[in-house]
């Protein structure tokens, strides 16, 4: 990839944190404030750590992205209590994915109808960002993944991908969803510098349920960070050009994956701006 192209989508990136208890601390610390915050949520957990910390960070002057996993929602007033919480804390910007929670808490099964709903409350939020999968869903056909997308982009304004490792299938995915008439600008979801040891007692510290449920959905990315030469979101962006230059593929910037290594990642692009000649 060029170095201007390059250097635009590392100047419009997005950092997933999880609401741990140094996350505050450590965005903060490392994390400029024209740098966008995405704050997960857990099945086990639930919506309250997420929303604590969007409401604190939104109050240091950052742009905070909350998950509202609509299998965390207990019923419309749940939706609608989030909502009223999110907009007095100046957020104008939440993600819609489904969510791992198995059973669902309450109605809502899946993004669609909680989009619906958000629309039927005026659109509360100028932002709303929903997933899109690159690589197979292990539950769910691609045909139908890019079906839901095409379901719910006159909800949507954004399209997240999940992680992608392979240039290949990120470049034949949204050469797929753009013939599909999917015209939602997307974010290309990489991993950080993240190292396998730190990842993996990442893992094992946000609860032994959720740790066996992260380690067995996500059981291929300790393969690729393990293979021979190790990971590198420089290797992975300069090899995926094709995908993410092209004016075709409407790439609006990376969504980068930070596992809470948080300073690293904000250490590497710095770094590889300054390579850059920014």
């Amino acid at each position: 990839m060029g170095a201007a192209g390059l250097r635009a989508l590392l100047g419009n990136v997005r950092y997933e944190v999880l609401p741990a208890k140094s996350t505050e601390d450590k965005v903060l610390a490392h994390v400029p404030r024209d740098v966008v915050v995405t704050v997960t949520a857990s099945p086990v957990k639930g919506l309250g750590p997420t929303l604590d910390l969007t409401t604190r960070l939104a109050a240091h002057g950052y742009r905070v992205v909350p998950h509202v996993p609509a299998r965390l929602l207990r019923d419309d007033a749940h939706l609608k209590e989030v909502v009223e919480g999110l907009r007095e804390a100046g957020v104008d910007d939440v993600f819609v994915p489904a969510g791992d929670a198995d059973p669902p808490a309450g109605a809502y099964d899946g993004a669609l109808p909680v989009l619906r709903r958000l629309s039927e409350l005026g659109r509360p939020f100028a932002h709303v960002g929903v997933t899109g999968y690159p690589e197979s869903h292990p539950l769910i056909h691609d045909d139908v993944t890019i079906q839901a997308m095409w379901d719910k982009r006159e909800h949507a304004t954004y399209i997240v991908s999940n992680l992608c490792f392979d240039p290949l299938v990120l470049g034949e995915w949204v050469a797929r969803i753009r013939r599909r008439d999917v015209t939602l600008p997307v974010h290309v979801g990489v991993a950080g510098p993240v190292q396998r040891a730190k990842l993996l007692a990442m893992a094992t510290r946000i609860g032994v349920g959720e740790s066996t449920r992260f380690l067995t959905k996500h059981a291929s990315w300790f393969l690729r960070f393990a293979a021979p030469g190790g990971y590198s979101p420089e290797r992975l962006l300069t090899r995926a050009e094709a995908a993410l230059a092209a004016p075709w593929a409407g790439v609006a910037g990376l969504h980068l994956f930070t596992f809470n290594q948080i300073a690293e990642t904000e250490r590497w692009r710095r770094a590889l701006l300054d390579r850059l000649g920014a």
